[in-house]
């Protein structure tokens, strides 16, 4: 049986400093999940989106350099994309527990596992969403969330962003370019220096960020703004 392992090596580019993935502007181009088509729609909790909660966890865990990205395709996986998680044979669409690309990450074997140690599995909420995903029908879909300037809060609007899109680089284990995002004081503090707010409005002089996609939306970066002109608060 076919296994995942998501070796995620340490970017050496001193200008990556914060790597994280989110919601794109346009529509994906990918072809569509079996049975389906593109959907955009305004977002339902009862569906898990691939373009907004599931490409994001293969970004930041699985499709970097050294690992599953284009140029390394570590075990001949690529999992940048749409097509390219299916072409890799370990979903079965309708079937998380059919498929080996969810028993990867499930696996009690740290030989099996994905990510492998000394990397922490994913957590349990990613792995959750990517579980909901592939029993939902596997589908590249996509849904427009609400975004309102005026809500910009650590706990609901800054923390869940970056835990979403840019933890699985920089943590604890796997501090990309030393930087970590896992906590309030971390993020606070590349918010403080102006790195945060400069990366992701691709500001000169800074490396734009996200460094696997495309820029986040100017809500989202006003959201970001604000909340660093309020004091970077853990509210």
């Amino acid at each position: 049986m076919n296994r995942i392992y998501s070796y995620i090596l340490p970017v050496t580019l001193a200008a990556i400093i914060i790597s994280c993935k989110h919601e794109p502007d346009d529509l994906p181009v990918d072809p569509i999940g079996p049975g389906d088509t593109n959907l955009t729609i305004t977002c339902s909790d009862d569906t898990t989106y691939f373009q907004n909660d599931v490409l994001p966890i293969f970004q930041s865990n699985c499709a970097l350099s050294g690992c599953h990205d284009e140029t390394t395709a570590q075990n001949d996986m690529i999992l940048s994309s749409y097509s390219n998680i299916l072409a890799s044979n370990e979903l079965v669409p309708f079937n998380a527990d059919g498929s080996d690309i969810y028993e990867a990450i499930t696996d009690d074997d740290p030989d099996d596992r994905m990510p492998p140690p000394p990397y922490p599995p994913l957590p349990a909420d990613k792995i959750t969403a990517i579980r909901n995903w592939i029993n939902q029908g596997a589908k590249n879909n996509y849904c427009t969330a609400d975004c309102d300037t005026t809500q910009f809060t650590f706990s609901a609007i800054i923390q869940p962003m970056i835990n979403q899109s840019c933890v699985g680089c920089h943590n604890a284990t796997f501090a990309n370019a030393g930087v970590r995002l896992d906590s309030h004081e971390a993020i606070a503090a590349v918010a403080t220096d102006g790195r945060l707010l400069g990366t992701i409005s691709h500001a000169s002089g800074f490396p734009p960020m996200p460094f696997n996609g495309a820029k986040l939306s100017d809500c989202k970066i006003t959201q970001v703004s604000k909340w660093i002109e309020a004091g970077s608060q853990n509210n």
